[in-house]
């Protein structure tokens, strides 16, 4: 299972779960969570997501666990800092975004490629080049 973490579980993190599923399909067990978790997901990151042809709009913010932790064997960060807990013997990343929280469909659509970008990246590595 792959489990993308963000503050808020409304932006960043669903993206990503969504990107993630839709280029592997129900090859890998896609999860997100945030560490405060939103009362919805972004509308703006929804209308990005749509550009690309992913509806995420059916998504609700899920609270953070230990575990959701436990249960991944890969765990995404998105500026959720010391929030998430640490197992051993789990791959950690934590990527860099900016938080689309407030951000014009513009801005949202930077990090919504940068995403895509880094799920290609992890799935490349994951599958070895063999999900396509």
């Amino acid at each position: 299972m792959v489990l993308f973490v963000c503050v808020h579980n409304a932006g960043r993190s669903q993206m990503a779960a969504g990107w993630l599923g839709e280029l592997v399909g129900d090859r890998v067990d896609v999860r997100s969570a945030g560490s405060e978790p939103a009362d919805r997901i972004n509308p703006v990151a929804v209308e990005a997501m749509r550009e690309v042809g992913i509806d995420i709009a059916g998504e609700q913010p899920e609270k953070l666990t230990v575990d959701s932790v436990r249960q991944a064997d890969v765990v995404i960060t998105m500026g959720c800092g010391d929030a998430c807990p640490v197992f051993p013997g789990k791959r950690y990343e934590d990527w860099d975004l900016q938080d689309p929280a407030g951000q014009p469909i513009e801005v949202v659509r930077g990090v919504r490629d940068d995403i895509r970008r880094r799920v290609e990246a992890l799935v490349d590595d994951l599958f070895g080049g063999a999900w396509s």
